[in-house]
């Protein structure tokens, strides 16, 4: 069997298996992100802060850059359901950063709710990747109009 085969019957698997009320936690979460995108943007001294900081400012502009647009664009993308693994995996670097460098020198107390919230968010963009966007979704919306078109 080879490697197509095998994500075919595994989306097929998980969009039998998928309810509708998963569909709502991806949409709510695509708007958190692009949420968290928007507030990004607005503090703009922490950008500066980190620029700072860093010994490479011209690093730290892209990688500003890329949160932002990931998060905008990617957040709107979960949140539709339009090519929502392709928006996951640019989520997945900047969530993994979050929940192992950034948020734990803060400390691990019930107060740092940021980590927490990464956590969260990190595990939600793993089960998407894995299960899909579900009925409620552009991407599902795409396939069955391929289909039709196809028989």
């Amino acid at each position: 069997m080879n490697l197509s085969h095998n994500m075919h019957h595994m989306e097929r698997w998980a969009d039998m298996h998928h309810p509708l009320w998963l569909d709502f936690i991806r949409i709510g979460l695509g708007i958190f992100i692009f949420i968290k995108g928007v507030m990004f943007i607005q503090d703009t001294t922490a950008l500066m802060d980190i620029m700072r900081k860093s010994q490479f400012p011209w690093v730290s502009v892209g990688l500003a850059h890329y949160v932002a647009l990931a998060h905008l664009a990617g957040g709107a993308m979960i949140a539709m359901g339009l090519k929502t693994r392709a928006a996951i995996l640019f989520q997945l670097p900047i969530l993994i950063g979050a929940v192992f460098f950034i948020n734990p020198n803060r400390g691990f107390y019930s107060e740092n709710t940021e980590l927490w919230s990464s956590i969260i968010v990190l595990l939600l963009l793993v089960f998407f990747l894995i299960f899909g966007s579900g009925r409620f979704s552009i991407d599902r919306a795409i396939s069955k109009s391929e289909k039709d078109w196809l028989y």
